[in-house]
Order: C-alpha cells, then sequence, then structure tokens
C-alpha cells in the first residue's frame, strides 16, 4: 500500500503559528489552570454530583431450615381458597347483576346455613333483616352494607361485592358474586373483624386490625382466571401510620342496588387496572 506523504504547511499557515513559549512560562500557565480548576471543583461539589452510597452489604444466602424434614404433600387446613357456590333460590335477570337485591342474597345465605344464623352465633343479623327495605331508624338497623358494583372477573361485567354485619358480634362478612350462563356464582366468601375493604383492579382488599398496637392485618384477595375463584394473594401485617376509618358506615335501608363511586385515579397506583372504589366497615378488635 502506498504511504500518503505528509502535508506541507503553507507560508501563511507558518505565519499564523503561535510563538513558542519558553519553559518557565509553560509552567507558569499549568499552575494557573491547575488552579482554575481546582476552585471550580470546589464550588461545583454541591451541584447534584454523584456521591458514594457508602459501603455494600454483603449478600447472605438464605439457610434451609430442617432439609431432612419430609415435605408436606397436603394441607393441614381448609381455608376454601377456591370454594365457589351458585346461590340456589336467586334469579339474574338478563344477565345483569345489577337486577339482583343484595338484601335477597344475604337472605339466601341466611336460610342456606341456618346453623350460624337463625339457631346460631349470628342470630341477631337473621332479626334484624327484616328491617332492611324500612325507612327512617328502623331501615338503619338492617345489617346489609351498600353494595358496590365493578369488573373483578375481566369479563366485561360488573360484579358484586357485598357485605354485611354479623350480629350480635364485631364480625363483617364480606362477599363477591359474579354471573355465568345467568346463574349468581359466589366466588369469594371472608369475614373478620374489618376496619376497611377497597376494590384495586381485579382485587378485594380487606384491612382487619391487629393485637398489635399501630399495626393491621391486609389480606388481598385476588381473581385467578385458572381456578375461576378469588385467591388470598397476600396476607400481611402492616404499620398503620395516620389511617383512620370510619366507626359508623352506611346500611342499605333499602333492597335497591346502588352504583359504586367513580373511580379515583390515586387509588389504583399498585395495580395496572381500573381505579378501585372503597367501601368501610366498623372496625373492631379482633
Amino acid at each position: 500500500m502506498r504511504r500518503r506523504s505528509p502535508l506541507r504547511s503553507s507560508p501563511s499557515s507558518r505565519l499564523s503559528r503561535p510563538a513558542r513559549l519558553s519553559r518557565p512560562a509553560r509552567r507558569g500557565l499549568a499552575a494557573v489552570a491547575v488552579a482554575l480548576l481546582a476552585s471550580v471543583a470546589v464550588g461545583c461539589g454541591d451541584a447534584g454530583g454523584l456521591q458514594g452510597a457508602g459501603a455494600t452489604p454483603t449478600a447472605i444466602s438464605p439457610d434451609r431450615l430442617w432439609p431432612d424434614l419430609t415435605p408436606a404433600s397436603s394441607p393441614a387446613f381448609d381455608i376454601g381458597e377456591v370454594d365457589t357456590e351458585v346461590v340456589k333460590g336467586i334469579t339474574v335477570p338478563g344477565g345483569d347483576i345489577r337486577k339482583v337485591d343484595p338484601v335477597a342474597v344475604v337472605r339466601e345465605e341466611i336460610t342456606t346455613h341456618p346453623g350460624d344464623y337463625a339457631e346460631g352465633t349470628y342470630a341477631e343479623t337473621a332479626r334484624r333483616m327484616a328491617d332492611c327495605g324500612r325507612s327512617g331508624a328502623a331501615g338503619s338497623r338492617c345489617p346489609v352494607l351498600k353494595a358496590y358494583y365493578r369488573d373483578l372477573t375481566g369479563d366485561g361485567h360488573d360484579d358484586l361485592t357485598l357485605g354485611f354485619r354479623q350480629l350480635p358480634g364485631k364480625l363483617t362478612a364480606v362477599r363477591v358474586y359474579t354471573v355465568r350462563k345467568n346463574r349468581l356464582v359466589q366466588v369469594m366468601a371472608y369475614e373478620d373483624a374489618v376496619s376497611g375493604v377497597e376494590l384495586a383492579g381485579r382485587s378485594v382488599i380487606i384491612r382487619a386490625p391487629s393485637e398489635v398496637a399501630g399495626y393491621e392485618y391486609r389480606l388481598q384477595w385476588t381473581w385467578d382466571q385458572q381456578q375461576r375463584a378469588m385467591l388470598l394473594t397476600h396476607d400481611e401485617m402492616l404499620r398503620t401510620g395516620g389511617r383512620k376509618y370510619s366507626p359508623h358506615p352506611s346500611t342499605s335501608p333499602t333492597s335497591t342496588p346502588t352504583t359504586s363511586a367513580p373511580p379515583s385515579p390515586a387509588a389504583s397506583a399498585s395495580v395496572p387496572s381500573s381505579a378501585p372504589s372503597s367501601a368501610s366497615a366498623p372496625a373492631s378488635g379482633r
């Protein structure tokens, strides 16, 4: 390969070339440049530059306890995670769950489980069902809470989230119903000393007071398409901070279904689906 010859300097370029500085002059300019750079560095030290976060802690792998323990093959207790139930005696006109009477749904549960209600622990709930649909103070004794409607199953149709008091105790029952082939199907059932209930995307979040001051239980039930039921996906204890709940929720004095409030954009920050509407139930000890 032929190597290119170096370009020759023209007379004009030679005339424009600056004069060569002496060695002492170059040393003086270098010292001035270093001083300027040092002053700039000091002045910009707090201008948002990167700062060290300290030593990184050493990663510690988990220790497996009792490696010789035989793994369990079946659960010790049945908590009914995937139990679903067709509600008999309730029709769904045109497949529209909003046309279902929430009070009638609770009455059907009381009739189906007389050992728990009419003849059992929650006899007061069964007695107060007679107040549902009445006006004034008598209607306020109805144990059925406001009904909420939201698509929790992802099929494009509203589902029913229903709550009612289990009296004379301090428990609140939370139920979720969907519609399959014009039949009302219960896909979630849970009761506890509830301090708050929220809907978020495909989830029902239940908060309950803890025996530990300043903490609460948070349970999240999420729709699972494979099991076609609401599964308990989170169960944790959290600090309550400044959260407060209303001790006296509004009950449903009539049997007319009510629509949910407009969704709040701030409520669905942790769930990519639609924003939740929320209903509060009375706070009580666990």
